[in-house]
Protein backbone atom coordinates (compact mmCIF):
# COMPACT_ATOMS: atom_id res chain seq x y z
CA UNK A 1 0.00 0.00 0.00
CA UNK A 2 1.37 3.69 -0.80
CA UNK A 3 0.90 6.23 1.45
CA UNK A 4 -1.72 7.71 -0.45
CA UNK A 5 -4.49 5.10 0.26
CA UNK A 6 -3.30 4.93 4.03
CA UNK A 7 -6.00 7.57 4.39
CA UNK A 8 -8.49 4.62 3.88
CA UNK A 9 -6.95 2.05 5.85
CA UNK A 10 -6.24 4.33 8.84
CA UNK A 11 -10.17 4.91 9.17
CA UNK A 12 -9.77 1.23 10.31
CA UNK A 13 -6.84 1.43 12.57
CA UNK A 14 -7.45 4.76 13.98
CA UNK A 15 -11.24 2.91 15.53
CA UNK A 16 -9.15 0.10 16.39
CA UNK A 17 -7.06 1.56 18.47
CA UNK A 18 -8.92 3.18 20.68
CA UNK A 19 -11.49 2.04 23.84
CA UNK A 20 -11.21 1.79 27.56
CA UNK A 21 -8.35 1.72 30.03
CA UNK A 22 -6.82 -1.44 31.01
CA UNK A 23 -4.65 -2.53 34.26
CA UNK A 24 -1.00 -4.49 33.45
CA UNK A 25 1.07 -5.24 36.62
CA UNK A 26 4.85 -5.29 35.86
CA UNK A 27 7.25 -6.73 38.31
CA UNK A 28 10.49 -5.00 38.32
CA UNK A 29 13.07 -3.58 41.20
CA UNK A 30 16.07 -2.06 39.43
CA UNK A 31 16.25 2.10 38.95
CA UNK A 32 17.41 3.46 35.65
CA UNK A 33 20.43 5.38 35.01
CA UNK A 34 20.59 8.60 32.84
CA UNK A 35 23.72 9.15 31.00
CA UNK A 36 24.96 11.99 28.93
CA UNK A 37 25.75 10.08 26.54
CA UNK A 38 25.79 7.27 24.15
CA UNK A 39 25.20 10.15 21.82
CA UNK A 40 25.01 14.02 21.98
CA UNK A 41 21.34 14.60 19.97
CA UNK A 42 19.24 12.97 22.08
CA UNK A 43 20.57 12.23 25.76
CA UNK A 44 19.89 8.16 26.68
CA UNK A 45 18.36 6.83 30.12
CA UNK A 46 20.03 3.14 30.70
CA UNK A 47 17.26 1.10 31.49
CA UNK A 48 17.54 -1.79 33.20
CA UNK A 49 16.83 -5.32 31.98
CA UNK A 50 14.50 -7.33 34.14
CA UNK A 51 11.34 -9.46 33.54
CA UNK A 52 7.31 -7.98 33.40
CA UNK A 53 4.04 -8.62 32.52
CA UNK A 54 3.25 -7.04 29.36
CA UNK A 55 -0.57 -6.80 28.61
CA UNK A 56 -3.92 -5.85 30.12
CA UNK A 57 -4.98 -7.96 32.97
CA UNK A 58 -8.97 -6.78 33.12
CA UNK A 59 -11.87 -6.66 30.95
CA UNK A 60 -11.19 -3.15 29.99
CA UNK A 61 -8.07 -3.40 27.22
CA UNK A 62 -8.58 -3.60 23.94
CA UNK A 63 -8.62 -7.54 22.23
CA UNK A 64 -5.29 -7.11 20.92
CA UNK A 65 -3.58 -6.61 24.69
CA UNK A 66 -4.51 -10.21 25.97
CA UNK A 67 -3.48 -12.26 26.99
CA UNK A 68 -0.87 -11.00 29.68
CA UNK A 69 2.47 -13.09 29.88
CA UNK A 70 5.50 -12.78 31.21
CA UNK A 71 8.58 -10.59 28.77
CA UNK A 72 12.12 -10.87 29.76
CA UNK A 73 14.42 -8.25 28.09
CA UNK A 74 18.28 -7.36 28.36
CA UNK A 75 19.43 -3.28 29.30
CA UNK A 76 19.13 -1.01 26.67
CA UNK A 77 19.36 2.72 26.51
CA UNK A 78 16.39 4.58 25.68
CA UNK A 79 15.99 8.14 24.09
CA UNK A 80 14.98 10.04 27.20
CA UNK A 81 12.29 12.23 25.01
CA UNK A 82 10.90 11.88 21.33
CA UNK A 83 12.97 12.36 18.71
CA UNK A 84 12.65 16.26 18.09
CA UNK A 85 12.10 18.54 14.72
CA UNK A 86 15.58 19.72 15.40
CA UNK A 87 17.30 16.53 15.36
CA UNK A 88 15.44 15.55 12.73
CA UNK A 89 16.62 18.67 10.55
CA UNK A 90 20.12 17.48 11.79
CA UNK A 91 19.45 14.41 10.01
CA UNK A 92 18.38 15.50 7.04
CA UNK A 93 20.99 18.45 6.42
CA UNK A 94 23.91 15.67 7.28
CA UNK A 95 22.22 12.78 4.87
CA UNK A 96 19.88 14.89 2.88
CA UNK A 97 17.25 12.44 2.98
CA UNK A 98 13.92 13.00 1.61
CA UNK A 99 11.46 11.23 3.36
CA UNK A 100 8.16 9.58 2.32
CA UNK A 101 6.18 11.88 2.45
CA UNK A 102 7.83 14.58 0.42
CA UNK A 103 7.74 12.03 -2.76
CA UNK A 104 5.16 11.93 -5.34
CA UNK A 105 4.69 8.56 -6.65
CA UNK A 106 3.46 7.16 -10.35
CA UNK A 107 0.09 6.11 -11.53
CA UNK A 108 1.70 2.69 -12.22
CA UNK A 109 2.52 2.55 -8.74
CA UNK A 110 -0.48 3.59 -6.98
CA UNK A 111 -2.46 1.40 -9.46
CA UNK A 112 -0.14 -1.82 -8.55
CA UNK A 113 -1.75 -1.50 -4.87
CA UNK A 114 -5.01 -1.34 -5.93
CA UNK A 115 -7.55 -4.34 -6.47
CA UNK A 116 -8.01 -5.88 -10.34
CA UNK A 117 -10.70 -3.61 -11.69
CA UNK A 118 -9.93 -0.73 -9.55
CA UNK A 119 -10.58 2.83 -11.94
CA UNK A 120 -7.91 4.96 -12.24
CA UNK A 121 -7.14 7.70 -9.28
CA UNK A 122 -7.52 11.40 -9.87
CA UNK A 123 -4.27 13.17 -10.40
CA UNK A 124 -4.75 13.99 -6.49
CA UNK A 125 -3.56 11.10 -5.34
CA UNK A 126 -0.16 11.24 -7.13
CA UNK A 127 0.86 14.22 -5.22
CA UNK A 128 3.45 14.18 -1.84
CA UNK A 129 1.65 14.83 1.09
CA UNK A 130 0.44 13.24 4.47
CA UNK A 131 -2.62 13.18 6.72
CA UNK A 132 -3.80 15.95 8.57
CA UNK A 133 -5.62 16.40 11.62
CA UNK A 134 -8.26 18.68 10.54
CA UNK A 135 -11.13 19.02 12.95
CA UNK A 136 -14.82 19.75 12.24
CA UNK A 137 -16.27 22.63 14.44
CA UNK A 138 -19.35 20.34 15.78
CA UNK A 139 -20.02 17.06 17.03
CA UNK A 140 -19.54 14.32 14.70
CA UNK A 141 -19.98 10.30 15.27
CA UNK A 142 -17.14 8.98 17.20
CA UNK A 143 -16.93 5.95 14.68
CA UNK A 144 -15.78 7.68 11.62
CA UNK A 145 -12.23 9.14 11.52
CA UNK A 146 -13.05 10.81 7.87
CA UNK A 147 -14.85 13.57 9.92
CA UNK A 148 -10.98 14.66 11.16
CA UNK A 149 -8.35 13.67 8.95
CA UNK A 150 -7.36 14.58 5.68
CA UNK A 151 -5.03 13.87 2.78
CA UNK A 152 -3.49 16.92 2.42
CA UNK A 153 -0.50 17.46 -0.98
CA UNK A 154 2.07 18.80 0.44
CA UNK A 155 2.20 18.13 4.34
CA UNK A 156 5.38 16.30 5.58
CA UNK A 157 7.57 17.31 8.85
CA UNK A 158 8.99 20.54 7.77
CA UNK A 159 5.22 21.65 6.76
CA UNK A 160 3.06 19.20 9.44
CA UNK A 161 -0.31 20.88 8.51
CA UNK A 162 0.49 21.72 4.95
CA UNK A 163 2.16 24.06 2.77
CA UNK A 164 1.19 27.02 4.88
CA UNK A 165 2.67 26.04 7.77
CA UNK A 166 6.22 25.55 9.00
CA UNK A 167 8.50 23.96 12.13
CA UNK A 168 9.50 27.72 13.11
CA UNK A 169 9.42 27.73 16.59
CA UNK A 170 8.76 24.11 17.19
CA UNK A 171 11.93 22.91 17.24
CA UNK A 172 11.60 21.34 20.28
CA UNK A 173 8.37 19.64 19.42
CA UNK A 174 8.29 15.67 18.55
CA UNK A 175 9.45 15.21 14.82
CA UNK A 176 5.98 14.25 12.74
CA UNK A 177 4.99 13.17 9.57
CA UNK A 178 7.70 10.52 9.63
CA UNK A 179 7.07 7.23 8.26
CA UNK A 180 8.35 4.13 9.76
CA UNK A 181 10.96 3.71 6.63
CA UNK A 182 11.94 7.19 7.96
CA UNK A 183 12.45 6.67 11.65
CA UNK A 184 14.58 3.09 10.77
CA UNK A 185 16.52 5.77 8.64
CA UNK A 186 17.10 7.96 11.23
CA UNK A 187 18.02 5.61 13.74
CA UNK A 188 20.23 3.93 11.89
CA UNK A 189 22.07 7.44 10.95
CA UNK A 190 22.46 8.33 14.89
CA UNK A 191 24.19 4.66 15.82
CA UNK A 192 20.49 3.62 17.04
CA UNK A 193 17.33 1.64 16.30
CA UNK A 194 13.57 1.16 16.29
CA UNK A 195 12.66 -0.31 20.57
CA UNK A 196 10.95 -3.32 20.14
CA UNK A 197 7.08 -3.13 21.44
CA UNK A 198 8.10 -5.50 24.28
CA UNK A 199 11.42 -3.05 25.06
CA UNK A 200 8.60 0.21 24.80
CA UNK A 201 6.18 -1.04 27.20
CA UNK A 202 9.07 -2.10 29.84
CA UNK A 203 10.09 1.67 29.33
CA UNK A 204 6.95 3.08 29.43
CA UNK A 205 6.31 1.27 32.92
CA UNK A 206 9.39 3.30 34.49
CA UNK A 207 9.79 0.08 36.92
CA UNK A 208 5.50 0.14 38.65
CA UNK A 209 3.91 -2.79 39.22
CA UNK A 210 0.06 -3.44 38.31
CA UNK A 211 -0.16 0.62 36.94
CA UNK A 212 -2.44 1.15 34.28
CA UNK A 213 0.28 4.73 33.03
CA UNK A 214 3.72 5.84 33.32
CA UNK A 215 2.80 7.80 36.18
CA UNK A 216 0.57 4.81 38.33
CA UNK A 217 -3.25 4.65 38.80
CA UNK A 218 -3.95 8.43 39.45
CA UNK A 219 -6.68 9.33 36.58
CA UNK A 220 -5.32 11.43 33.88
CA UNK A 221 -7.94 13.84 34.96
CA UNK A 222 -7.22 13.87 38.54
CA UNK A 223 -4.61 16.77 39.76
CA UNK A 224 -1.88 18.80 37.66
CA UNK A 225 -1.95 17.77 33.74
CA UNK A 226 0.24 14.88 33.66
CA UNK A 227 0.65 14.41 29.79
CA UNK A 228 -0.15 16.29 26.67
CA UNK A 229 -3.41 15.21 25.66
CA UNK A 230 -7.27 15.83 25.08
CA UNK A 231 -8.90 17.84 27.12
CA UNK A 232 -12.26 18.60 25.71
CA UNK A 233 -14.93 17.33 23.77
CA UNK A 234 -13.11 15.20 21.03
CA UNK A 235 -12.45 16.30 18.33
CA UNK A 236 -14.82 19.45 18.22
CA UNK A 237 -13.84 20.96 21.38
CA UNK A 238 -10.11 21.07 22.61
CA UNK A 239 -9.49 23.21 25.60
CA UNK A 240 -5.75 23.60 26.84
CA UNK A 241 -6.09 22.89 30.25
CA UNK A 242 -2.59 21.26 29.87
CA UNK A 243 -1.47 24.26 28.23
CA UNK A 244 -0.95 22.74 24.30
CA UNK A 245 -3.61 22.49 21.21
CA UNK A 246 -1.35 20.41 19.17
CA UNK A 247 2.24 19.27 20.07
CA UNK A 248 4.31 20.17 22.97
CA UNK A 249 7.72 20.84 23.15
CA UNK A 250 9.10 17.71 24.84
CA UNK A 251 9.96 17.20 28.31
CA UNK A 252 7.18 19.44 28.86
CA UNK A 253 5.89 16.93 31.79
CA UNK A 254 7.41 14.91 34.30
CA UNK A 255 9.17 11.68 33.52
CA UNK A 256 8.28 8.54 34.76
CA UNK A 257 10.01 6.50 36.99
CA UNK A 258 13.05 5.44 34.53
CA UNK A 259 12.94 9.26 33.70
CA UNK A 260 11.16 8.81 30.20
CA UNK A 261 9.42 11.64 29.20
CA UNK A 262 6.50 12.06 27.20
CA UNK A 263 6.17 7.89 27.24
CA UNK A 264 1.90 8.92 27.52
CA UNK A 265 0.75 11.28 24.59
CA UNK A 266 1.92 14.04 22.74
CA UNK A 267 2.77 11.75 19.41
CA UNK A 268 2.56 8.11 19.12
CA UNK A 269 5.51 6.45 18.44
CA UNK A 270 6.95 4.07 15.84
CA UNK A 271 8.49 0.45 17.25
CA UNK A 272 10.55 -2.26 15.69
CA UNK A 273 7.93 -4.58 15.86
CA UNK A 274 4.84 -5.73 12.98
CA UNK A 275 1.56 -6.32 14.31
CA UNK A 276 -0.86 -9.80 14.50
CA UNK A 277 -3.80 -9.09 16.36
CA UNK A 278 -3.01 -12.23 18.10
CA UNK A 279 0.50 -12.66 18.62
CA UNK A 280 0.24 -12.22 22.60
CA UNK A 281 -1.43 -15.67 22.37
CA UNK A 282 1.61 -17.10 20.38
CA UNK A 283 4.26 -15.61 22.66
CA UNK A 284 6.08 -18.33 24.24
CA UNK A 285 6.34 -17.93 28.16
CA UNK A 286 9.32 -15.99 29.90
CA UNK A 287 9.97 -15.30 26.34
CA UNK A 288 13.24 -13.39 26.22
CA UNK A 289 13.58 -10.23 23.88
CA UNK A 290 10.82 -11.30 21.60
CA UNK A 291 10.32 -8.64 17.89
CA UNK A 292 7.24 -9.55 17.22
CA UNK A 293 5.60 -11.63 14.63
CA UNK A 294 7.28 -12.86 11.97
CA UNK A 295 4.05 -11.55 9.41
CA UNK A 296 1.64 -9.25 10.55
CA UNK A 297 -2.05 -9.66 10.46
CA UNK A 298 -4.66 -6.82 11.22
CA UNK A 299 -8.23 -8.67 10.80
CA UNK A 300 -9.65 -5.79 10.13
CA UNK A 301 -7.19 -5.23 7.09
CA UNK A 302 -5.92 -8.75 6.13
CA UNK A 303 -4.53 -7.10 3.06
CA UNK A 304 -1.44 -4.83 4.66
CA UNK A 305 1.34 -5.19 6.93
CA UNK A 306 1.05 -3.21 9.51
CA UNK A 307 3.77 -2.11 12.56
CA UNK A 308 2.75 -1.41 15.86
CA UNK A 309 2.59 2.35 17.10
CA UNK A 310 2.35 2.81 20.80
CA UNK A 311 1.82 5.76 23.74
CA UNK A 312 -1.03 7.91 22.44
CA UNK A 313 -0.78 10.85 21.55
CA UNK A 314 -2.97 14.84 21.68
CA UNK A 315 -5.81 13.64 20.56
CA UNK A 316 -6.12 11.00 23.12
CA UNK A 317 -9.33 11.22 25.49
CA UNK A 318 -10.93 9.01 27.89
CA UNK A 319 -14.08 9.90 25.76
CA UNK A 320 -12.35 8.90 22.80
CA UNK A 321 -9.34 6.78 23.13
CA UNK A 322 -7.27 5.74 25.66
CA UNK A 323 -4.03 5.13 23.70
CA UNK A 324 -2.01 6.78 26.75
CA UNK A 325 -2.50 3.49 28.42
CA UNK A 326 1.23 1.79 29.03
CA UNK A 327 -0.15 -1.63 27.21
CA UNK A 328 -2.74 0.19 24.85
CA UNK A 329 -1.43 -1.10 21.06
CA UNK A 330 -2.16 0.98 17.95
CA UNK A 331 -1.14 -0.21 14.20
CA UNK A 332 -0.69 1.14 10.72
CA UNK A 333 1.40 0.88 8.03
CA UNK A 334 4.76 1.55 7.41
CA UNK A 335 3.90 4.17 5.08
CA UNK A 336 1.98 6.22 6.90
CA UNK A 337 2.72 10.10 7.77
CA UNK A 338 0.28 11.25 10.67
CA UNK A 339 0.48 15.07 12.42
CA UNK A 340 0.38 13.01 15.78
CA UNK A 341 2.93 10.30 15.09
CA UNK A 342 6.78 10.39 15.53
CA UNK A 343 9.35 7.95 17.50
CA UNK A 344 12.42 7.53 19.69
CA UNK A 345 15.19 4.87 19.18
CA UNK A 346 16.83 2.78 21.38
CA UNK A 347 20.24 1.33 21.87
CA UNK A 348 21.52 -2.05 23.12
CA UNK A 349 24.33 -2.13 25.81
CA UNK A 350 25.47 -5.45 24.26
CA UNK A 351 27.17 -5.73 20.63
CA UNK A 352 24.16 -7.60 20.05
CA UNK A 353 21.21 -5.55 17.95
CA UNK A 354 21.59 -2.32 16.08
Amino acid sequence: MTRHLIYLSMMTAAIAACGSGSKAPVQQDSVATVASGPDTLNRMVLIPGGSFSMGADDSTGMPDEYPKHTVKVDSFWMDEHEVTNREFAAFVTATGYVTTAEKPISKEELMASLPPGSPEPDSSMLAAGALVFTPPDHRVPLNDVSQWWSFVAGASWQHPEGPGSDIKGREDHPVTQVSWTDAQAYAKWAGKRLPTEAEWEYAARGGLSNQVYPWGDEALTAGKPKANTWNGHFPYDKTTTDGFSGTAPVKSYKPNGYQLYDMAGNVWEWVADLYDASYYAQVEKDAANPAGPAKGYDPEDPGQQKHVIRGGSYMCSDEYCRGYRVSARMKTTPESGLANLGFRCVKSVSNGRQ
